[in-house]
């Protein structure tokens, strides 16, 4: 008999965490919904933005990261872009420099040349976009193995205003590691936003508990938010950005 009851109470348990996991995912998808919605609504007036043709979701960031990279992109109008991954957040920026940031410079570093050409046949890029390819390679992070960019210190010597990370792929821990030697190298009066694509993700989240962990070693500044909806993304801004974690 008290092993019977032990049987039903494991599967009564499991029944629920499967409808507590169902309701979180209707929830996240509810989510995902209202920032679609905030989104459109956000890009109005700006013809440009209405009709570049760009695919959310899946691979590509999903419409909490879109509408969030618009508004850093038209509120603090950075100078200079950084962004790993190659992608339709590429498309964003490179259009923002065509019709807003006249000024501004984007860099993007990309592992997979192949990609690169595919893209530039379906996308003009601005011609202040610039696409640097670094292979990929495995690298040990704490005892852990995290694929990075080959020679991503030589690519990267600019100081920049934005960091858009969306690449490489994940690793499991300690994901998207390289962002994280030129954090090391923030003075004490550096301004930033840096905006962290997937941070659902255990790899990624971790790699942004990090990046905190050295500006609080270093005693600079920085505010942080996590903005969720199918995925989530994270801000993390210096004193003259914090506004980035409000949108």
């Amino acid at each position: 008999m008290i092993e019977k009851l032990k049987t039903y109470f494991k599967k009564l348990d499991a029944n629920q965490q499967k409808i507590l996991h169902e309701l979180h995912l209707a929830n996240l998808q509810s989510k995902e919904l209202e920032w679609a919605h905030i989104y459109h609504d956000s890009i109005r007036g700006k013809k440009w933005l209405e009709e570049l043709p760009i695919h959310v979701g899946r691979w590509a960031g999903n419409y909490s990261f879109f509408y969030v990279l618009h508004r850093i992109l038209s509120d603090y109008q950075p100078n200079k872009i950084l962004e790993l991954g190659l992608g339709e957040s590429t498309k964003v920026v490179s259009a923002y420099l065509e019709n807003e940031l006249h000024t501004s410079t984007h860099t993007v570093i990309e592992h997979n040349e192949e990609w690169v050409h595919a893209f530039h046949k379906k996308f003009k890029l601005s011609p202040k976009s610039n696409i640097e390819v670094c292979p990929l390679q495995t690298k040990i992070i704490n005892q852990h193995e995290v694929i990075g960019y080959e020679g991503f210190d030589t690519k990267t010597t600019d100081d920049f205003d934005l960091y858009l990370i969306d690449g490489p792929f994940g690793s499991e821990r300690f994901s998207r590691y390289d962002i994280i030697s030129m954090v090391e190298k923030f003075e004490p009066d550096k301004e930033f936003i840096i905006l962290f694509d997937d941070t659902n993700r255990p790899g990624e989240e971790e790699t942004c508990q990090k990046i905190m962990s050295i500006l609080k070693e270093k005693n600079i500044a920085h505010h942080s938010f996590k903005y969720e909806g199918n995925k989530a993304s994270t801000v993390i801004a210096s004193n003259a950005y914090q506004y980035a974690i409000s949108f």
